[in-house]
């Protein structure tokens, strides 16, 4: 526990309180407030907290943190009128829990791609090495070999932090977070301490949020914008905005290429559907992951770990021993040769990038069927796009759903086929499990199926209502109705 003035200390206001309680927790959900509480109003895209502060305070708020004053205040309560609340919520949450990021070594992860396998590859080297770490990703948190089901892909600051403090006392020498763009602009990440980010690539995602393709930049560059000069900065100079987002940073930057010359260059020798074979810094290695964008992956967990002092050779050889990231270009094979791909991939760059690795490695005689829709009350300009990059590549599409939510599935499929010009090679299945059943029955011995969209999720959000569904599951299912046993 902190008193109130210990947790403001650090903030820019003009009106410090003269009460000074003890407080017991940070909470911005007024319904689970409980005596002496401190509560956040943060004003919300769907709902706007000055509205709850009076709950709050009924439930044991002791201190109110906003951006404005309510029309009537309660002279037991502590008011603090700032700026920004998320921002304060931030700076009040590091200093409740001690400032934990300050003894972890942090490694944030940003881009449009790569971010989940990057940090969770990071995560499994070090563990791997003997070291304890934490992972904060889209699929899990981790804290040591504990696993903490995900809610965001960066979590509330307070959340964040309380987690880093328990990293800390249980022993832990790394985490390896995500860093999104929303966290980013909503102040998530402010007063963490950053020894190290990595860039990945940046591509059309999120627009929904952000607006402009501008802004989603502006949003990526902000955290590499506010690395203090004791922090190093890897980005992918391939990527067109790749310098962009180390232009202004006060960080140590270094470059990797698979193109050109880097301060990390990796070289793909020979790619197979099982692994590749690549050079980084001209050291040979087989590893068990396949695709251009899982090289970039590769490499750079492998700057990142040797600019966190671990030796080269050292990583280099967990490097081959990792295996890939769950709903990553995973790969469910049945009996006699069928491959049922199922990944992540839900933005245009990212359903190129596993197409285009398919492409690679598939024989002149195995079909290509693509199973993929888009996601409802989300960006609506790279449906049209994802459309088409499917039905170049494959050869059937299948339109369907991904997480409709609020919008009627059907609008979305329209939206995704006004994309696909004179093309005829696809089909329109709104029911998701239907999709990938016909899939499999499309399907010839030894062909290849690809599942993108949802990897590892393991639910389908239809209206509010989140419901089960496993696209792995789903197609070991149609494998064994379609004749194809699984393997």
């Amino acid at each position: 526990m902190k008193t109130l003035q210990e947790l403001i200390s650090e903030l820019s206001i003009d009106n410090i309180p003269l009460l000074n309680p003890t407080i017991t927790a940070l909470e911005y959900d007024s319904r689970k407030v409980e005596a002496g509480n401190c509560f956040f109003a943060i004003v919300g895209t769907a709902s706007d907290g000055h509205n709850y502060i009076d709950a709050a305070i009924e439930r044991g708020a002791v201190a109110v943190v906003c951006q404005r004053l309510p029309e009537r205040c309660n002279d037991d309560v502590a008011y603090i009128v700032v700026e920004d609340s998320n921002a304060a919520m931030a700076m009040m949450a590091a200093a409740y829990y001690d400032h934990p990021s300050k003894e972890l070594k942090l490694v944030g992860v940003t881009g449009t791609n790569g971010k989940t396998t990057t940090a969770t590859l990071l995560y499994d080297m070090a563990m791997a090495m003997g070291y304890r770490a934490g992972l904060i990703s889209t699929v899990v948190y981790r804290i040591g070999s504990e696993t903490i089901p995900s809610t965001h892909t960066t979590p509330d600051a307070i959340r964040l932090n309380a987690m880093m403090r328990r990293m800390v006392d249980e022993g832990c020498n790394y985490c390896f977070m995500e860093v999104s763009s929303h966290s980013v602009v909503q102040h998530r990440i402010d007063a963490l301490h950053f020894t190290g980010a990595l860039f990945t690539n940046l591509t059309h995602d999120h627009l929904d949020y952000h607006g402009t393709y501008k802004e989603y930049i502006r949003a990526k560059k902000l955290f590499f914008d506010r690395l203090d000069k004791g922090a190093w900065a890897v980005t992918n100079i391939d990527d067109r905005n790749g310098e962009v987002m180390v232009q202004n940073t006060a960080a140590k930057v270094y470059r990797l290429s698979l193109r050109s010359m880097a301060d990390f260059r990796c070289k793909i020798i020979e790619m197979l559907s099982d692994g590749m074979l690549l050079s980084i810094d001209n050291n040979e290695l087989w590893v068990r992951f396949t695709g251009r964008f899982n090289a970039y992956n590769l490499t750079t967990v492998y700057a990142a770990a040797t600019l966190l002092g671990i030796e080269p050779r050292e990583v280099l050889t967990t490097l081959s021993m990792l295996t890939p990231v769950s709903g990553r270009f995973e790969s469910i094979g049945a009996e006699d040769g069928t491959i049922a791909i199922v990944d992540y991939a839900h933005t245009p760059d990212a359903l190129q990038n596993v197409l285009e690795t398919i492409d690679e490695i598939r024989r002149a005689d195995q079909q290509l069927i693509v199973v993929c829709g888009c996601g409802g009350d989300r960006d609506s300009t790279k449906r049209p796009e994802m459309a088409a990059i499917a039905v170049q590549h494959a050869t059937t599409a299948i339109f369907t759903s991904d997480n409709p939510r609020t919008e009627r599935p059907e609008a979305i499929l329209d939206d995704m086929i006004a994309g696909v010009g004179g093309a005829t090679n696809y089909l329109r299945i709104t029911d998701r499990r239907e999709a990938i059943r016909t899939a499999t029955m499309l399907a010839k011995t030894g062909d290849i199926i690809l599942i993108a969209g949802k990897g590892h999720e393991d639910y389908q959000i239809i209206g509010t209502e989140k419901r089960h569904f496993d696209d792995r599951d789903e197609v070991r299912k149609a494998f064994t109705a379609t004749h194809l046993k699984n393997a």
